[in-house]
C-alpha cells in the first residue's frame, strides 16, 4: 500500500543520516468493503516510534508510549481533542471514499484512502522539511510541494482536486505553517518528552547463515537502535554493490530494529571466503561492528542443517 511503502522507503533513506534529524509523521487510513477492519485508523509516530493510535472502533485517541503521557502536563486536554479531530477526520475520509469512487468510476468492492503528513527537523543544523501526501487504493494521488506552495497529481482523476486546493491560498498557508512550525514545535516536545528512549543507542547481535553450500550468505543484524545504520559486504576494503539482496528494515517486539543482506557466494572460491566480511554502522557510533566470512563457521552450519534435516527424517521414519 501506498503509506507503507512511504513509510519502508523513508526509514531506508535515513540509514546516512545523522542520529540528529527527528521526524514525526501521522498516517491515516480510511477504508470500505475490508471485513473485520476499522473503517478508519490514525497513527502517529516519533522517529519512527509509534506514539498515538485512534481507530473507528475504540473512538479514542490513547498514547501508545509512557512518556507521551508528559504531554497533558503542557495541554490537559490533550487526549479529548485527540479524539475529537480524529472523530473529525473518520467522517472527512468516509466522504473522500465515495468521492474517489465516483473519480474513478467504482461502485462495490475495497478501497482505501490513505494520508502521510508530517516534518522533520534536524537539532544540529536547525533545517527543517514538510511533506502531505495522499493515496488511493495503493498508489499516489496527490501530494503538496512545500517549495512552491502547489499540489502535485500524478493521475487525471486527481487534477480536480489539485485545481480545488491550488485555488484556496489561506489553506495553503495554513498548510505550510503547519509544516514549518506548529509541527515541527510539536516535534520538538515530543522529542524531549521522550530523550531517554528516542536518544539511545542499542548495538546488535551480528549473525551470519547459510541453509546450504549453494546458498547465499545472510547477514543479519537485530536489536539495534535507533534504524539510522548502513549494513553491507565488503571485499578485503571495498564495499560490493553486486550479487547484494538488501532486505528491509524492520521492527522487533521490543522497539529495537533488525534487517539482513545476502551475499551470493555461488562465484566465490572457498580460499577467498576470508577476504570477505559483513559490516555493521550505527550513526553516532565510531566502531563498526565487522563479522568476517569465516568458511569453517559456515561450513559448520552447513553440516548442522544436513544434520537437523537427516535426523528429522530419521525420526519420522521410525515412528
Amino acid at each position: 500500500m501506498f503509506l507503507v511503502d512511504k513509510l519502508i522507503n523513508v526509514s531506508d533513506s535515513c540509514s546516512v543520516c545523522p542520529t540528529v534529524l527527528h521526524s514525526l509523521k501521522y498516517f491515516f487510513t480510511g477504508s470500505s468493503g475490508v471485513p473485520n477492519f476499522p473503517e478508519y485508523v490514525s497513527v502517529g509516530l516519533v522517529d519512527d516510534v509509534q506514539t498515538d493510535y485512534y481507530d473507528s472502533i475504540t473512538q479514542r485517541a490513547v498514547p501508545k508510549q509512557d512518556w507521551m503521557e508528559k504531554v497533558t502536563g503542557y495541554l490537559p486536554n490533550y487526549w479529548d481533542r485527540e479524539t475529537q479531530r480524529c472523530q473529525n477526520d473518520q467522517q472527512v475520509f468516509k466522504a473522500n471514499i465515495d468521492i474517489a469512487k465516483r473519480r474513478f468510476n467504482q461502485t462495490g468492492g475495497v478501497h482505501i484512502v490513505q494520508v502521510m503528513y508530517g516534518c522533520e527537523w534536524d537539532d544540529e543544523t536547525g533545517v527543517t522539511n514538510g511533506f502531505n501526501q495522499h493515496g488511493y487504493d495503493g498508489e499516489d494521488f496527490v501530494a503538496f510541494d512545500l517549495k512552491t506552495k502547489t499540489w502535485i497529481a500524478p493521475t487525471p482523476q486527481a487534477v480536480i482536486t489539485k485545481h480545488k486546493w491550488d485555488g484556496l491560498p489561506g489553506r495553503t498557508e495554513g498548510l505550510k505553517n503547519y509544516l514549518t512550525q506548529i509541527c515541527v514545535d510539536w516535534l520538538k516536545k515530543y522529542v524531549n518528552y521522550g530523550r531517554s528512549t528516542l536518544l539511545r543507542t542499542e548495538l546488535p547481535s551480528v549473525s551470519l547463515l547459510q541453509k546450504t553450500p549453494s546458498s547465499p550468505v545472510t547477514c543479519h543484524a537485530s536489536g539495534f537502535y535507533p534504524n539510522k545504520i548502513m549494513l553491507f559486504w565488503r571485499r578485503d576494503e571495498e564495499e560490493l554493490h553486486e550479487d547484494i539482496d538488501h532486505g528491509e528494515i524492520l521492527h522487533n517486539h521490543d522497539g529495537t530494529f533488525q534487517k539482513s543482506v545476502d551475499l551470493d557466494v555461488s562465484s566465490v572460491k572457498p580460499e577467498d571466503w576470508g577476504r570477505y566480511s559483513c559490516v555493521f554502522q550505527l550513526s553516532g557510533v565510531e566502531k563498526d561492528i565487522v563479522t568476517k566470512l569465516d568458511p569453517k563457521v559456515m561450513f559448520s552450519l552447513a553440516l548442522q542443517f544436513v544434520w537437523i534435516v537427516c535426523g528429522s527424517y530419521t525420526l519420522l521414519t521410525k515412528s
